[in-house]
């Protein structure tokens, strides 16, 4: 397992300090790559994006990357280790971006949705935004005071990850006192440019209502 995460730093054109910063982080067997294809499709020139790769190689391919091990999916190999690398990591990223958490939104798609929600409802971010994910078993048990804002978007037809954990995400999120905006779409696993609408409105939404 490597000991700290490598990524993508995609900065604005300008040399002022970013609006803000956005995470995201990539799904079980793809990398930061794919997720940089997506950026020109996001009309959000002032922020600055990370895409960090997951830690742990992917079982099936040389160029995917894992947080966990999802061939037992009960077992969550490598869980407790990918939480605690990626906290350490976003709480290293002021010092490193001159962005606060206050200021960022951690992000994700599919196992990476799943790890948005594990380790973002635990931070004092701008806000959460989820596609395709899913609760890891624990996140129920989260107790704090605030949690950032939260967005949760799944396809309909997703044969991966039903939509059903969606609805679950959603509804413990509030249980738990989660300001949640939720989505559906006539889609599968993946991520479309409705999606990436929301998102767009969602950050930009989110990081104004922010105090500087």
């Amino acid at each position: 397992m490597d000991k700290t995460l490598n990524f993508i730093r995609v900065s604005p054109k300008t040399e002022q300090t970013p609006s803000g910063l956005i995470v995201t982080l990539h799904g079980w067997g793809a990398n930061a790559q794919d997720v940089a294809s997506l950026l020109p499709y996001l009309n959000l020139p002032d922020y600055e994006f990370l895409l960090p790769n997951a830690p742990y190689p992917y079982p099936y391919t040389d160029t995917g990357r894992a947080w966990y091990d999802l061939r037992d999916e009960n077992m969550y190999q490598g869980l407790i280790e990918s939480r605690q690398l990626l906290i350490d990591w976003l709480h290293s990223l002021e010092k490193n971006t001159g962005v606060p958490l206050s200021r960022t939104i951690l992000s994700g798609f599919s196992q990476g949705g799943a790890m948005t929600l594990d380790v973002g409802l635990t931070l004092p971010l701008a806000g959460v935004v989820v596609m395709s994910g899913y609760l890891h078993p624990d996140v129920a048990t989260l107790n704090h005071s605030s949690f950032p804002p939260t967005l949760i978007m799944h396809g309909r037809q997703d044969q991966v990850v039903p939509v059903q954990a969606a609805w679950k995400a959603r509804d413990v999120a509030e249980t738990l006192g989660v300001a949640v905006e939720y989505h559906e779409f006539d889609t599968g696993h993946e991520i479309n440019l409705q999606m990436l609408e929301v998102l767009q409105k969602f950050v930009a939404q989110t990081i104004s209502e922010t105090k500087l």
